[in-house]
């Protein structure tokens, strides 16, 4: 284990790490609903709490980290820029806190990120450097840049500054479920880089230690669920896509994974069926947009991977950037596979 390493791991962010967080955060961030509907409650028989993050500036939670981290940097080091690795939403984050506190952000990106996300990220003034996640190593590219240019590293997730930012998510999820007089029995996190993992299972393990805290991935992006059984990192293998783009990782962050793993009840997987099946339903039942990779968490509801009867179940909806052109690919494919499955077991004749 680097010393470099040691020194972050000493970092996992506290709930007064994440109190002052959101201290900086007060005046910045769109405060972000936790909705709730009587009639998807009756037909799940359970309390389903959605934390929708797509509502978020910039269309996703990673301002909370990027901001957060970026407050805390010297008059010098913004002055040298910032560098980080993401599919969009981190990028998106970083681009417009980094406006917002005077500084500049280069951004390393997937070759095959959709454009749109390209696209919002150097609208908000940015700049893009893209590399072949199938044959170059993300961590490498920034470590060049870091090397070349002195930016500063702002990661997605391993950080306690950006999970502290992340973290505001939970603390503030714990309080608006109060508000609401329901004790939460499990708390779904969509799961990429780890750092809100992460953050929300210390925050939910400090504030409400009964609750269940479960990573949730794609099922061919399931790193951090073979890992926790395990118990120790392990990779995905290479090649495998999904319409989960905002959560394809090769393998946990060493410093989240050593945070969540003690603190995570499991992790969960849902193929991107139950993705596009889960967007369907946030859109017809909640009237919201939600990205796959956000959708993870309401999947594995809707699926049955976790149980919901007589419980209240809170999920993180991290994000609402898609293209539209996918979306509503998304919507019309779990359309049609519903249709499908009707028309299969119907009745062929008078009951």
């Amino acid at each position: 284990m680097s010393d470099q390493f040691q020194d972050l791991q000493l970092c996992a962010p506290t709930l007064e790490d994440v109190k002052q967080a959101a201290e900086r955060l007060k005046n910045v961030i769109n405060p972000t609903p936790l909705l709730e509907n009587r009639e998807v409650n009756a037909t799940l028989s359970g309390r389903l709490l959605l934390k929708v993050e797509g509502l978020q500036r910039t269309g996703a939670f990673k301002f909370r980290g990027a901001y957060n981290r970026i407050y805390q940097m010297t008059a010098g080091e913004k002055k040298q820029g910032v560098v980080t690795y993401s599919s969009g939403n981190h990028a998106q984050g970083v681009a417009l806190a980094a406006r917002l506190l005077g500084t500049h952000a280069l951004i390393v990106m997937p070759d095959d990120v959709p454009q749109a996300k390209m696209d919002a990220t150097r609208n908000l003034g940015a700049d893009i450097e893209t590399f072949d996640r199938n044959t170059q190593n993300n961590e490498d590219v920034v470590a060049r840049i870091q090397r070349e240019t002195k930016r500063i590293h702002v990661p997605p997730g391993a950080d306690c500054r950006v999970m502290a930012g992340g973290g505001t998510i939970a603390y503030e999820l714990f309080h608006q479920a109060q508000d609401a007089k329901a004790q939460i029995d499990t708390v779904l996190v969509p799961c990429g880089s780890g750092g809100l993992t992460a953050a929300t299972a210390v925050i939910m393990n400090t504030l409400s230690p009964a609750s269940d805290v479960f990573a949730v991935e794609p099922e061919l992006f399931d790193d951090t669920r073979r890992s926790l059984l395990a118990g120790e990192r392990v990779a995905n293998p290479k090649g495998r896509k999904t319409i989960c783009d905002a959560i394809m990782t090769p393998i946990p962050n060493e410093l989240t994974f050593s945070i969540s793993k003690p603190l995570l009840a499991g992790g969960l997987t849902v193929s991107d069926d139950e993705v596009r099946n889960a967007m369907l339903f946030a859109f017809e039942r909640f009237k919201i947009v939600v990205e796959p990779g956000a959708a993870v968490g309401l999947a594995a509801v809707l699926s049955g991977k976790t149980e919901i009867k007589n419980k209240v179940v809170a999920v993180i909806l991290t994000g609402a950037n898609v293209d539209s052109t996918a979306y509503c690919a998304a919507l019309n494919a779990a359309r049609l596979a519903t249709r499908a499955l009707q028309v299969h077991f119907e009745p062929e004749g008078p009951v």
